[in-house]
């Protein structure tokens, strides 16, 4: 099985690995090595071991879960409860170890349900810093005042989570200034840096999420 470095907890990411399309096998060991503790959704379990990936910890219902093989060092915790999914499951477990900080990989495709629900869970955890992973996309949501340095044509968009107000852009090839985004009314999708160098993204309310992307 496949290991990972040991931090103090807390300290460095967790990874939780969901239960959608996997992303290449490179972007999961890549992350693995940043991640010291390792989460696999229930319904997840049965890939992670053929990648021979042993996980910290495994969660969800266990619907999925009947006569597989338990690993000795796997801790496996059963929460039947309807009123949250697995990956909810996983943050708030997350959340409770004091994590502030959590990759989520294999949570988008597949099914769409899953993947619109895992994707507005980041404007339900804002205080925990969550980035979804695939092999096209990196999102996470905004502080209200960003900045980092993009190479020219980096492909950048921006969505809110119900409305977002005052948005305003440096170093983007559609600025907006002072603008509101909203869902259903606009949204920032398919931006693009202007030149090398910095990019500066600020809003005053509201929940608003960057997807880095590249074909």
């Amino acid at each position: 099985m496949s290991s990972h470095h040991f931090v103090k907890e807390g300290q460095e990411p967790a990874l939780i690995i969901a239960n959608g399309e996997s992303c290449s096998y490179e972007m999961l060991t890549g992350l693995m090595e940043w991640c010291p503790y390792i989460v696999a959704l229930d319904g997840a379990y049965e890939r992670v071991k053929k990648l021979q990936i042993q996980p910290d910890l495994v969660i969800g219902d266990f619907d999925s879960m009947e006569d597989v093989e338990m690993l000795e060092h796997t801790t496996y915790i059963r929460d039947k409860s309807q009123e949250t999914t697995d990956l909810e499951k996983a943050i708030n477990h997350l959340v409770k170890k004091k994590y502030s900080a959590i990759n989520v990989v294999w949570a988008t495709g597949k099914r769409l349900d899953h993947t619109l629900n895992n994707f507005h869970l980041l404007a339900k955890y804002t205080d925990t810093n969550i980035v979804l992973y695939d092999n096209h996309s990196k999102a996470f949501v905004l502080p209200e005042k960003y900045s980092k340095v993009y190479k020219k044509g980096s492909k950048l968009s921006l969505v809110p989570l119900h409305s977002c107000v005052g948005i305003t852009t440096k170093n983007l090839v559609y600025p907006l200034t002072g603008e509101t985004l909203s869902i259903g009314q606009r949204s920032g999708t398919s931006n693009s840096v202007l030149k090398d160098g910095e990019v500066t993204i600020s809003y005053l309310s509201g929940t608003l999420v960057l997807i880095e992307s590249e074909d």
